[in-house]
């Protein structure tokens, strides 16, 4: 069996078993289901799939609905400006001009666009109705964890014509970020204070990144990298990207097709609507404080993420393989409006957690 095939089938079998595992030993109320998951949408099979047709999906969210035949774009918005805009065979959509990706393409079929029924259970509908999910949201985050990417033998990126590595990059941001979300009244825990790691061997290292994550019950954790591209493509990547944990039987932003970790039901996604909340309050403050380039708000079944007990993001705030970029990255002040966006991405969630409960006594 090749390598890369024992891997997967490993992380199936950890998968599995921690499930089960985390279900007797949960602490926190597992959210119930949203409203939209319980209606029944009126779908069609596209490329075994199932679809629903935008236009109902804006009827039944009480959205206006506009479209362009010419362009082939719809668009939703509620009263308070906040719109979505949909086009023709793109995996991505724009929510206030935010870059949100979802798990299959956009369909135009019957003079209208169609979305995957997943991607409105998962995405559309949480992001743009949240108060009228009937969930169960998480609870405003008082322990943060965070998680400095890489360490010790384990340099990640690098950059030789600045000489900067990931592995000191992310420490940097990291307890930047730890001073100012303390500074706000957070408590913050972090899975590393300087260089070292807690195992050499990756699958496990990121294991006990989780297990100290739920160990230590956060209510939230933050793991921070740098990017990368091949060498012919690093002139012209830049800019920043936020992943969450990609829901049960929905594809990962960089998949095509399913593999064998699609249909695992993983402890993390318990928390898919909050991680969906939390991705796109993160992206959209380090797209507009970093001024980056916006390479989207995305899902993967990272391992760092898939075992964490708690809403959980992973940030790739630039390219280290871009000259340009990996300058600013270098520069003190670059990496502390990195810490500065993160910071406020949490105290959005925050706030649009506070907006969604009721208030929760002292």
């Amino acid at each position: 069996m090749p390598a890369a095939r024992r891997i997967r089938v490993l992380a199936v079998v950890l998968a599995l078993s921690m499930a089960g595992n985390v279900s007797v030993a949960q602490t926190r109320v597992t959210p119930t289901r949203p409203a939209a998951a319980q209606m029944t949408w009126h779908t069609i099979r596209l490329r075994n799939v199932d679809f629903v047709d935008l236009r109902e999906v804006g009827e039944r969210l009480g959205l206006k609905i506009e479209w362009s035949a010419a362009t082939r774009k719809l668009s939703l918005s509620r009263s308070d400006d906040r719109v979505v805009v949909f086009e023709a065979d793109n995996r991505d959509c724009y929510l206030n001009g935010i870059r949100v990706f979802l798990s299959e393409r956009v369909t135009a079929h019957r003079d209208t666009l169609w979305v995957s029924r997943l991607d409105v259970l998962k995405t559309i509908a949480p992001l743009l109705r949240p108060a009228e999910q009937s969930l169960l949201w998480p609870a405003r985050p008082r322990l943060i964890v965070l998680d400095a990417g890489h360490g010790g033998i384990d340099p990640g990126k690098s950059n030789t014509t600045h000489k900067i590595t990931e592995k000191d990059m992310t420490l940097d941001v990291v307890l930047r970020l730890q001073k100012l979300l303390e500074e706000r009244g957070y408590r913050v825990v972090l899975t590393r204070k300087d260089d070292t790691r807690f195992a050499n061997n990756p699958l496990i290292d990121l294991q006990r990144r989780a297990d100290f994550a739920n160990k230590a019950l956060g209510d939230l954790f933050l793991s921070v990298h740098f990017n990368a591209v091949d060498p012919k493509d690093a002139h012209r990547v830049t800019g920043s990207e936020t992943y969450v944990l990609t829901p049960q039987a929905m594809l990962s932003t960089s998949d095509e097709k399913k593999d064998d970790l699609t249909d695992v039901a993983f402890p993390g996604n318990r928390n898919d609507v909050g991680n969906v909340l939390l991705g796109y309050h993160l992206h959209r403050q380090l797209i507009t404080d970093l001024q980056a380039s916006d390479r989207g708000f995305k899902r993967a079944r990272f391992a760092v993420l898939r075992f964490v007990e708690s809403p959980a993001a992973l940030i790739e705030a630039a390219y280290l393989s871009n000259d340009a970029e990996a300058a600013r990255v270098a520069q003190p002040e670059f990496r502390q409006r990195i810490a500065e966006a993160i910071a406020r991405g949490v105290d959005n969630y925050s706030a649009a957690l506070d907006a969604l409960r009721p208030a929760e006594s002292p």
